[in-house]
């Protein structure tokens, strides 16, 4: 099925670019002058080169550690703002400042901070609320900082387990899921029982109450990424943000544009929906708080899939682009999950989460995607 539908997309390009030349060869020297016209006419004659993007506009970024020479490496792929792990709960003004200004010292900036360490507010455990203050104290000095996002995901178990390597063009990696492979396993080691959607979301709701008026007023913004993988149970725990239903709603149990989500345009592929449908959904109503931007194919909606190069997938990656910028998106956006390249097997040590745990030439490949789409939004 995948095959097929990989070739289909494929052909069907192929098709499509042979039309094109096709017309074009075959119109008379008039019509191909008026073409030729038009096409010049439709481009935007006040944009000056290079487009260059200002700070009401999307800010591609990646993660990155402190080593100097990595964010060396970030600047030289024309990366400017940072994703990054935040320190030990609480956040302090100095304990955030430590790590924003050894980025800044190297012309980046933290756009976005992630972080964990409530898994009692997670699982409604006896100290989850001495969990929440330490998410409310951090918010607070993450707003006097100047810090805009915070990150975080609600899991009771993300499920890794149906993950496995598959190939792309010329031997490229690829990384595939299929539930099927792993579903029904009991909870991990110190997990205790099976936690219910139900419990979830009341569990969800008392985190978020707690949580957002604070964020509002310090003036950061919290971005909730959906479980990724998108399947129904994860060691059988039930995941509660993993369709479209239920991203809209955790947006009303709190209105507010701090309780925002991290739009995941290859996660919401892989659940099926469409990504514009998503984007407009969640952007039109300014709950949309950083961006994941990647490509998938999907066989099974939310349980078997494959993430692939950003130029193969089903999502329309320049229809997603055009749309981000329609909607007035300002904050971090993430061209993520590169795909494994032999060259930077044979070179290990690249731009990613951690040193070596990606390849240089995997992210270059999908920063200078990302900017060559921007570019061109920009220039419509």
């Amino acid at each position: 099925m995948k095959e097929n539908r990989r070739s289909f997309i494929r052909k069907s390009a192929s098709a499509a670019a042979v039309a094109s030349i096709a017309g074009l060869s075959g119109c008379t020297g008039s019509e191909k002058k008026e073409k030729d016209s038009v096409a010049t006419e439709s481009v935007r004659k006040d944009i000056i080169w290079p487009v260059t993007f200002g700070p009401d506009k999307p800010k591609m970024c990646l993660w990155s550690n402190a080593d100097k020479s990595y964010m060396r490496k970030l600047k030289q792929i024309g990366v400017n703002y940072i994703i990054t792990g935040g320190p030990k709960l609480p956040w302090t003004e100095k304990s955030l400042l430590e790590i924003m200004d050894q980025y800044k010292a190297e012309g980046l900036t933290v756009i976005n901070m992630m972080t964990g360490g409530f898994d009692k507010a997670i699982y409604g455990r006896e100290g989850r609320d001495e969990e929440i203050r330490l998410i409310q104290d951090s918010l607070v000095a993450a707003g006097k900082v100047g810090l805009p996002v915070l990150e975080y995901n609600f899991y009771a178990h993300r499920f890794t387990d149906g993950y496995y390597d598959t190939v792309a063009r010329g031997g490229a990696g690829t990384l595939s899921m299929d539930y099927e492979r792993a579903k029904n396993l009991p909870p991990a080691p110190g997990e205790g029982e099976p936690m219910t959607s139900e419990a979830m979301w009341a569990n969800l709701t008392y985190f978020l109450k707690a949580v957002i008026p604070v964020a509002e007023k310090a003036g950061v913004r919290m971005s909730l990424h959906p479980n990724d993988p998108p399947v129904p149970e994860s060691h059988s725990h039930a995941q509660i943000v993993a369709t479209f239903n239920d991203w809209k709603r955790i947006i009303e149990i709190v209105d507010s544009p701090s309780n925002g989500m991290t739009y995941d345009c290859g996660v919401s592929r892989e659940i099926g929906e469409d990504p514009l449908e998503v984007l407009h959904y969640l952007g039109s109503r300014d709950r949309i708080n950083h961006i994941h931007f990647r490509n998938v194919i999907t066989d099974i909606p939310s349980l078997k899939y494959e993430e692939v190069f950003f130029d193969e997938g089903e999502v329309n990656m320049f229809a997603v682009m055009r749309d981000i910028f329609k909607l007035g998106y300002k904050y971090g956006l993430y061209p993520e999950h590169p795909r494994a390249l032999d060259y930077d097997k044979e070179h290990p040590g690249g731009v990613g989460k951690n040193p070596g745990d990606a390849g240089y030439t995997g992210w270059t490949y999908n920063v200078a995607y990302c900017k060559a789409m921007m570019q061109a939004v920009s220039s419509m």
